[in-house]
């Protein structure tokens, strides 16, 4: 059998078992390793492997859209409307909840943890197959976001996965919001199970937010005792959860995103929080750094107040990310990474960049001004003035003003 289909054989097998979330309430990682070895991860045969190895991923494009709750794509009369300004404009994607910021599921799943649980209990959208095959027929790019590590209901119904206090208790953030301990690789395995979930049930594309660890980095130090059995960085540990799940969700026909900090351009620390542009622009197919104006500090790229600045904001972000990534290519070997058949990636190869964009007026600041159209304008034509021609708009009540 050649490497390449044992290879694949095994990233399938587990992505099985990632996908009924049992392989870390079941083996011991060193269990899990030996099963590994032994060829006991993969159930396919190697004519199913092979039909998947003729699979290809979508076809690539410039990416640019917006975010869409699970309510707002559940409900005809608002998805119209989504629809209705992809229409009217040369936006093309749909960026639509799969795992929502509550930890709820968007979907009907078939995951044995999720129905444990009742995460998809009642859930937004009633048919997520038919929302996509009519999002397909009208070539609409789909991108399911997971909120993965802050997951207040899964971290209340298992929270021995839940980030802990030093004095045993549940941790909670100034919000008063519970999350799940990315240290712990239980917690990957449940959130790559809803990805290979979601892209087999035909998104085009997987996005992890707050993959990261909780902001307000010396309040988390002082109160968290993480498991951290393995010794690893905060940013080893971010990375290392996206290297485990790209294999899977390609194999299950889906290319991954990641979501960062704005800053996470331009800092070289992890800011606290495990985001380290180089570690995860090499471990994604995309990148979205979230880089609203409303989010700098004064100050920030010498910008006095970032928010009344918006294209001037977006310029110096993007020509900071532009630097790194050609950091990472002149840095990297010429070896050949290849997932599958179709899509072949050069280890120089960073992830191509996506911004967030801000359509959203940040009114608790003082200083502020109204996000209408032509503030959008702006940030899509410093994008452009960079040379980079994809874009997401965000508003989290799903009200854009783009013409």
């Amino acid at each position: 059998m050649p490497n390449q289909l044992k290879l694949l054989l095994n990233l399938l097998g587990l992505a099985m078992i990632l996908t009924s979330c049992q392989s870390s309430a079941a083996l011991s990682q060193k269990n899990a390793q030996t099963a590994q070895s032994q060829g006991t991860y993969s159930s396919y045969t190697p004519e199913q492997a092979q039909h998947v190895l003729a699979h290809k991923l979508p076809k690539k494009i410039h990416a640019r859209g917006i975010y869409v709750s699970g309510w707002v794509a559940g409900s005809n009369k608002a998805l119209n409307r989504m629809i209705g300004l992809l229409d009217r404009t040369d936006l093309n994607t749909l960026v639509i909840d799969v795992k929502a910021d509550e930890g709820r599921l968007t979907y009907t799943s078939s995951i044995p943890l999720v129905k444990e649980i009742g995460a998809d209990a009642n859930p937004a959208i009633q048919d997520i197959r038919a929302l996509l095959n009519r999002l397909k027929a009208k070539q609409i790019y789909t991108i399911g976001r997971i909120v993965t590590f802050k997951d207040p209901y899964l971290a209340k119904r298992k929270p021995e996965w839940a980030l802990h206090k030093k004095n045993g208790a549940v941790w909670h953030d100034v919000k008063g919001t519970a999350w799940l301990d990315p240290y712990l690789e239980k917690t990957w395995d449940y959130n790559i199970a809803v990805a290979v979930e979601a892209a087999r049930f035909g998104f085009d594309e997987i996005q992890f937010d707050y993959v990261r660890f909780p902001d307000n980095a010396r309040r988390v130090k002082q109160e968290v005792a993480f498991t951290n059995q393995q010794g690893r960085t905060r940013a080893e540990a971010i990375r290392q959860f996206l290297h485990r799940a790209r294999p899977a969700i390609h194999a299950a026909g889906a290319y991954v995103s990641a979501d960062v900090f704005g800053l996470v351009t331009s800092e070289k620390n992890d800011m606290g929080i495990g985001q380290v542009w180089e570690q995860i622009a090499s471990e994604v197919d995309y990148i979205s750094p979230m880089t609203y104006p409303s989010h700098y500090s004064s100050g920030v790229y010498g910008i006095t107040h970032p928010d009344l600045a918006p294209g001037s904001v977006i310029r110096h972000a993007m020509i900071d990310a532009k630097k790194r990534n050609d950091e990472i290519t002149a840095s990297n070997s010429e070896q050949v990474i290849a997932s599958q058949p179709g899509y072949q990636r050069s280890a120089n190869d960073p992830a191509e960049i996506r911004p967030w964009l801000q359509n959203f007026t940040a009114t608790w600041m003082r200083s502020h001004r109204s996000y209408g159209e032509s503030e959008v304008i702006q940030q899509v034509k410093a994008l452009e003035g960079q040379g980079i021609h994809q874009f997401l708009l965000w508003n989290s009540k799903c009200k854009y003003n783009y013409k």
